[in-house]
């Protein structure tokens, strides 16, 4: 089905060939007619399922501006909140694409870098703003954005704007936007929380499910491989210098956590570069260009700084650290798999991480594959670490469970949970 069969004018459409979109997704197929009618919508789908094109194509359309406007005249008439400076950029890119038929200009605001040329945009007129909820405040605060004249207001990643705190800005913002007007809220889960922050913000709104019980695309393989905290920087670079595995998103739970792993890569010979929420704005940026252009193969995150990345075909994501929320690892696993296209999802899993992993396995619609690699002894515990799944040791020859703590210590004693001495080169140690 094409996308002008589902009401968008030929206008819009015809750029999109040149992206490479010919078939409307699920989430695209049953938003954009909803969207297009000037509803309200309540979304649920997984990342990487072609969200943005959902409500930004119809967005566009219902905006659209013949000829446009004088410089200096044009008043906001749509916002689109997200959670991080990263999906504030992306989502920005391809409303500027998608717009260019319409003759819409659209703007980011975000934070972590100066506020000056973001006023420049604002005074010289836009139609469509991209914003993270603090530093459109900030804009508000300094009258230097007038919101008077929204007409759609779209939420995206809802879930992870409300798990960030996001909420007493959210209702701050909604406060001095217009009544009427039309509310898209997009989500990869329908919490109760989600449920209620629709009921504030929307009314009456048409819901869209196409997960079909599933919050996770089925083109991502699920593994677990048990292994003492001791050896997780060992195992770690055992599986990314595997052949073939391309490039690989790596999560840490901590900023620290994160420069550690980064650092302990680049001493084994992996190219890494690490992003987090201590980082500026530039070096986030240049992170990730360089992991886009195959400067780095391994890129290292926290949850804050990973959501939104949008990397094409990532073949594997990589728990170092199991997270704390099971929701986010759905969050985690959905940068890889995307439009499609296969991908691995692996967790790196103590003995201490059971109770965490067995409230993902309840997430998930089938048993995650539980693999022991040979040469990374496993306690008992640890081999029970996930409920029951299909259980397997790779390398062909049983685990030698006997040399546990004290190989551990000798081979591997730069896991996150040690410091080794400095002149072991391993996790933690200095250059």
């Amino acid at each position: 089905m094409p996308f002008v069969s589902l009401g968008l004018t030929p206008s819009l459409c015809n750029p999109l060939a040149k992206l490479g979109y010919t078939t409307p997704t699920p989430v695209q197929l049953k938003s954009i007619p909803i969207v297009l009618t000037g509803k309200d919508l309540l979304a649920r789908a997984q990342t990487g399922t072609g969200k943005t094109a959902a409500f930004g194509l119809p967005m566009i359309q219902r905006l659209q501006i013949v000829g446009g406007a004088p410089a200096g005249t044009r008043k906001p008439r749509a916002l689109v909140l997200v959670p991080t400076r990263e999906l504030a950029l992306q989502v920005h890119k391809s409303l500027t694409t998608y717009g260019v038929p319409a003759n819409m200009r659209v703007t980011a605001i975000f934070g972590g870098v100066s506020i000056v040329p973001q006023k420049r945009d604002l005074q010289r007129g836009v139609d469509i703003i991209v914003a993270t909820p603090g530093r459109l405040l900030d804009h508000m605060e300094q009258r230097t954005v007038d919101l008077s004249g929204i007409e759609i207001l779209t939420l995206d990643e809802a879930d992870r704007m409300l798990d960030m705190g996001f909420l007493p800005p959210l209702r701050r913002i909604l406060k001095v936007l217009p009544r009427e007007r039309q509310t898209l809220l997009f989500s990869a889960t329908i919490s109760q929380d989600v449920v209620r922050l629709s009921a504030d913000f929307t009314r009456d709104p048409q819901r869209v499910d196409v997960s079909e019980g599933q919050i996770m695309a089925q083109t991502v393989t699920h593994r677990v491989h048990p292994v003492s905290d001791q050896r997780k920087g060992d195992l770690l670079t055992h599986i990314l210098q595997q052949k073939p595995t391309g490039q690989a998103l790596v999560f840490c739970k901590t900023k620290h956590g994160s420069n550690r792993v980064g650092q302990y890569l680049e001493r084994a010979g992996v190219k890494a570069a690490v992003i987090h929420g201590n980082k500026s704005q530039g070096a986030r940026t240049k992170a990730l260009s360089d992991f886009k252009a195959g400067h780095v193969s391994v890129l290292v995150a926290t949850d804050i700084a990973a959501r939104g990345l949008d990397i094409p075909q990532l073949p594997l994501v990589v728990n170092f650290d199991l997270p704390l929320v099971a929701e986010d690892y759905i969050h985690r696993a959905g940068r890889t798999g995307r439009a499609g296209v296969a991908g691995r999802a692996v967790s790196l899993v103590s003995p201490d991480d059971r109770g965490l992993m067995q409230s993902i396995q309840r997430l998930l619609p089938t048993p995650v594959e539980h693999v022991v690699i040979e040469g990374f002894p496993v306690t008992a515990s640890s081999h029970e670490a996930l409920p029951e799944a299909g259980r397997r040791h790779q390398g062909g020859r049983n685990n030698r469970g006997s040399s546990g703590p004290r190989s551990g210590a000798r081979q591997g004693s730069g896991g996150p949970g040690r410091r080794p001495a400095a002149r072991s080169g391993r996790f933690g140690a200095r250059p």
